[in-house]
């Protein structure tokens, strides 16, 4: 071999490592991290397969010919008028208690559930950051006046509230709509304001504000792309938070006004046949479990995407004990033959 062969070789192999090493964003970082998480991924399908059968519930209702409030006396109940059992007379989760499709109302109930959870989520995320924004980044009397506020909406009783609106202007949509979304913003707007508190002494802040930047640009440009982690798993966290506490003021009777299908008002009217209908209880509150379940485990999964020390010190514990447990009975062993030989 020559010595130019030999030279070339030798930068080749220089080449391949640089050529390896590539750097990645805080972002490619986290969705790598993310997509490796074998929960969050599941996490993620389980809610997509949610919502394609809420937007299709519509085409389950064409194809079964069961409409969502359509009462069928004669085939969707028995001869003692109970509901039927799953499979029965084309009904594929059974019937309620005056004969309408449980996998209907269900599909409905999902469409309504997302929809209340994506949109206070949101109305409340964008308060929260902008007041927690304002109140960290000015302080003084704004940050007082503000941080009072918060402390008062967090102390508030959210149900009494909600039974006030709903005796005074009737239960609906809107107004379940404007109670989630009030009492959820302080949380995200708290956690936005102390990071802003810290954010804003940073060197790059100051200099920013010593070229002459305005502080809406400081607040938006410089300190919001710092809190869009913590912002987002909040906001993943309080999309579930949103569905159950829906359910549950329909569930009272202060939600949703009947006929509208609402997993929560099927729940109420199951009350009295669970005995003797299991499935009108079981379906719907499956499908609140999965699916606020689903959502927390993302939250969990993109929190340890943005901060996987979390997530390192789980799986060194995890390993410790294992090591402990496989280490013990070799130790109880290895004790009475040292005493022998003693």
């Amino acid at each position: 071999m020559s010595v130019t062969d030999i030279a070339f070789e030798a930068q080749a192999a220089e080449a391949v490592p640089e050529q390896a090493i590539e750097g990645r964003s805080q972002l490619q970082l986290t969705w790598r991290r993310l997509r490796h998480d074998r929960m969050a991924i599941a996490s993620v399908v389980v809610i997509l397969v949610m919502a394609v059968l809420a937007l299709l519930a519509p085409l389950f209702a064409s194809l079964t010919g069961h409409g969502v409030d359509q009462p069928f006396t004669n085939t969707g109940l028995t001869a003692d008028g109970i509901p039927v059992p799953p499979g029965t007379n084309g009904f594929i989760l059974g019937s309620d208690y005056i004969g309408r499709d449980l996998l209907i109302r269900i599909l409905y109930g999902a469409r309504l559930s997302l929809f209340v959870g994506i949109t206070t989520t949101l109305i409340a995320t964008v308060a929260g950051v902008t007041i927690g924004l304002v109140a960290g980044y000015f302080g003084g009397w704004v940050d007082s006046v503000l941080a009072r506020f918060i402390d008062a909406v967090l102390a508030f009783p959210v149900v009494v509230l909600a039974l006030a609106l709903a005796a005074v202007f009737g239960a609906s949509l809107p107004i379940v709509l404007g109670v989630i979304s009030f009492f959820s913003w302080a949380g995200i707007s708290r956690i936005v304001r102390g990071q802003t508190l810290s954010l804003k002494e940073k060197e790059y802040i100051e200099a920013a504000r010593s070229l002459g930047a305005a502080p809406l640009r400081i607040m938006f440009v410089d300190i919001l792309p710092n809190l869009i982690g913590p912002v987002l798993v909040l906001a993943t966290l309080y999309i579930p938070n949103a569905i159950v506490f829906e359910a549950t003021l329909s569930f009272l009777g202060i939600g949703i006004p009947a006929p509208t299908a609402d997993w929560g008002s099927i729940l109420s009217e199951a009350q009295n046949y669970y005995q003797v209908s299991w499935w009108y209880v079981v379906f719907p509150a499956a499908a609140l479990l999965v699916t606020t379940l689903a959502f927390n485990l993302l939250g969990d999964g993109i929190r340890d995407a943005l901060d996987p020390r979390t997530e390192r010190l789980f799986a060194a514990g995890r390993k410790s004990r294992r090591r402990r447990r496989r280490e013990g009975p070799a130790i109880a062993l290895a004790a009475p033959a040292g005493g022998s030989e003693a």
